[in-house]
């Protein structure tokens, strides 16, 4: 029998009170993780590097591989996830792109530290990533903004992210009407709109394993380090 054969076996039951959404009891849901484990000699020694080699992976088991939890804290330490999209990656650190004026552009610019969370369920697996984070340079943004569609651009540039809106006619009003501010020329990346680098100070790959007794190896660098540890943590 196949790891898939295998997990089929496992098939997730709807409990009775489903049609009840206002209390659900999830408990009896649940499912066997059974394609692979890790072993601290299969990770490459640079965590980056190994990052990209589970990326790839993810790739190409399809679905939205680099979406990410990012989570962020105010300067009083209130807590505040959503998802955002992995745009770049290399041996410094990990890039994405948001309204600066957002609310995860607000904390970041109190408490200037995050994670992102990735977890590809085809391959039962996840990685955690947490550091400092700083804006990208202005280039930077400014050539990602240039690269992407035309209507993802007018979108960032004129939608109050985060903040209450009307209705839906609002969002549209402002969009028509930068739209037409900028009939037949360029837009250039909004001052409110842009990068962020995440500086790793710590990756966790998990990897799914039976019976709940899952795989999970930290690469962990020493303040003023350019040194990683790896670790085994319980599951």
């Amino acid at each position: 029998m196949s790891d898939d054969d295998l997990l089929r076996t496992g098939e997730i039951s709807i409990p009775q009170s489903a049609s009840d959404t206002a209390s659900l009891d999830l408990s009896e849901i649940r499912n066997e993780y059974l394609k692979a484990g890790v072993r601290k000699p299969d990770l490459d020694p640079d965590p980056i590097v190994q990052f990209g080699k589970w990326m790839k992976d993810a790739l190409s088991a399809g679905g939205e591989p680099t979406a990410a939890a990012l989570g962020t804290a105010s300067r009083d330490g209130k807590p505040s996830v959503r998802m955002v999209l992995l745009k770049g990656y290399d041996a410094r650190g990990f890039r994405f792109f948001t309204n600066y004026e957002s609310r995860k552009g607000q904390e970041l610019a109190e408490n200037p530290r995050a994670s992102l969370c990735f977890f590809w369920p085809q391959l039962e697996r996840q990685i955690r990533i947490e550091g400092a984070v700083e804006r990208a340079s202005r280039k930077e943004s400014q050539d990602y903004f240039s690269a992407r569609p035309y209507g993802s651009q007018v979108s960032a540039a004129s939608s109050p992210q985060s903040r209450v809106v009307a209705d839906r006619e609002e969002l549209e009003s402002r969009r028509r009407e930068l739209e037409n501010k900028f009939a037949g020329r360029d837009l250039e990346v909004p001052e409110h709109w842009g990068g962020y680098w995440l500086w790793p100070e710590s990756i966790e790959f998990w990897q799914g394993r039976a019976d709940r007794l899952h795989d999970r190896l930290r690469f962990r660098r020493p303040q003023g380090s350019d040194h990683w540890i790896v670790e085994r943590l319980g599951p």
